[in-house]
């Protein structure tokens, strides 16, 4: 994925679809692409320090509020995919960008991204600006 953002916001894993992940003509069911971001996803932010148990710990919750997803080509049984997961918004939301790619051609199969917001613990309500704990996570200066 070409960006301008830092290095660390950006991390990939290999993988290859599982059977019990496809349909009967050995293509992966649409919804198991969402489980293929999340591992990325999870990387990305175990990366940084801040996955769902540091989210927690910090007093903030990070629901997914919104999910696109573009499928180019299927991905098939034991296909070797890279799965790219970036981030790119991190002041009022956190959006990360993904791009499904075939491990040997390099040839991307789908894109996607994820939005998720900041909920106080607590109480419940959504931020509206990213708490500072994301920043100092992302390296980002405020």
């Amino acid at each position: 994925m070409p960006t301008d953002k830092p290095s660390h916001l950006h991390h990939a894993v290999t993988l290859s679809p599982a059977f019990h992940d496809c349909d009967p003509m050995q293509v992966v069911w649409h919804g198991n692409y969402f489980k293929y971001l999340e591992i990325a996803r999870c990387a990305l932010l175990q990366g940084l320090d801040y996955d769902y148990p540091q989210m927690s710990e910090s007093g903030y919750l990070w629901p997914v509020v919104d999910a696109r997803i573009k499928y180019i080509r299927p991905l098939r049984y034991a296909q070797p995919l890279r799965v790219h997961a970036q981030i790119s918004e991190w002041e009022n939301r956190l959006k990360i960008d993904y791009r499904i790619d075939d491990a040997e051609t390099e040839q991307t199969l789908t894109r996607a991204h994820t939005i998720q917001v900041a909920v106080d613990a607590v109480s419940g309500e959504m931020l509206y600006v990213c708490p500072p704990v994301l920043w100092e996570k992302l390296g980002v200066k405020v």
